[in-house]
């Protein structure tokens, strides 16, 4: 797994949206955590798969923006948008297993078979019955 280093992050700090009150016009405790991809110290193989990933927060330039506002404590939403940011990397880091294509068995072929030939004689039967 990839590491994120913190110093590759760059933090600002803004006003949290939503209820609050009068504090919530004043204090800036929202951040906004910008990673820049390309830039960073992650394998070239994670930032390929990051940046092929259709996340809307991705911006054309390869910089990945992160919202945290969810406490009212600056340190903890730098807390939360490492976390999340660090379980996107986590996600990117895995390989995907590329499928190899395969041929059905022959008898997977004569059961598909058999089955059709049973409906179909099943069907044949719901005609009207002459006399």
């Amino acid at each position: 797994m990839a590491v994120i280093n913190p110093i590759e992050v760059e933090f600002s700090a803004i006003r949290a949206q939503g209820p609050g009150g009068q504090n919530v016009n004043k204090v800036s405790c929202a951040v906004h955590a910008r990673f820049d991809i390309a830039a960073s110290s992650l394998p070239q193989p994670v930032k390929e798969r990051l940046l092929a990933s259709r996340d809307a927060r991705i911006s054309q330039g390869g910089v990945l923006v992160l919202k945290a506002q969810q406490s009212r404590s600056l340190e903890q939403n730098k807390e939360d948008a490492l976390r999340r940011l660090q379980e996107l990397v986590d996600k990117a880091s895995i390989v995907p297993v590329t499928r190899r294509a395969t041929r059905p068995t022959r008898g997977s072929q004569l059961r598909r078979l058999d089955a059709k030939t049973r409906s179909g004689q099943i069907k044949a039967l719901r005609g009207k019955v002459s006399d």
